[in-house]
């Protein structure tokens, strides 16, 4: 209880911090765009899935990739990665939260975990959910300037902060699945390999 007051009350202060610093223009960094994201991680070879328009459009998003990466000796791994330059004028990252229910599919656990993704350690959420008789892992967590966030509140007070010192509300989403096919703790570990082959490649695309 005592960090949840702690944690609304930073809120309530990035917030005054935030609208100092709204007016500002602000700073769009270079990037490479996510389509240039090798389809080749490892044992996997990827291939892109289209989205229908409707989709796209409540997404939001400047930019994208949806991909589903398949291996001869390895499950498959859905990846969906969406960048926003700007999360000013009411196009934010749609937490999966709320995307994966509203989908039909049932958070069945919740957690959060750490991956070593090569010298660096990154938080992750991670959940396993059901729909009907299928159960699948997730991974995802939020990126960009500079930093890597999975709780969706401090991901909010950083943007907040960041509008207002960095003049940037650039981000992005990352969010990974791959299907429990026989224990959750294996399907895990399909995200963390897979994870860690991609995260090198994200940094020069979510900055």
């Amino acid at each position: 209880m005592v960090a949840r007051a702690l944690l609304a009350a930073g809120l309530i202060v990035c917030a005054g911090v935030y609208a100092n610093g709204a007016s500002s223009p602000e700073r769009v960094p270079p990037r490479e765009t996510l389509a240039s994201t090798p389809v080749t991680l490892q044992q996997w070879e990827g291939r892109d899935l289209a989205l229908n328009d409707d989709v796209v459009a409540q997404l939001g998003a400047d930019d994208f990739i949806n991909r589903i990466y398949l291996g001869a000796d390895a499950p498959p791994v859905a990846l969906y990665v969406g960048y926003y330059a700007s999360q000013r004028q009411g196009d934010a990252i749609h937490s999966p939260r709320n995307c994966l229910p509203g989908a039909g599919w049932q958070p069945v656990t919740a957690g959060r975990t750490t991956v070593d993704v090569g010298g660096r350690t990154i938080p992750v959420n991670r959940f396993i959910i059901q729909k009907g008789l299928d159960r699948q892992a997730v991974f995802y967590w939020y990126q960009g300037r500079s930093r890597v966030v999975a709780s969706e509140l401090g991901n909010k007070a950083w943007l907040m902060l960041d509008a207002a010192r960095l003049r940037r509300t650039d981000g992005g989403l990352v969010r990974a699945i791959t299907p429990v096919s026989s224990t959750p703790d294996a399907a895990f570990k399909t995200l963390t390999t897979f994870s860690t082959a991609l995260f090198p490649y994200l940094t020069s695309r979510l900055p």
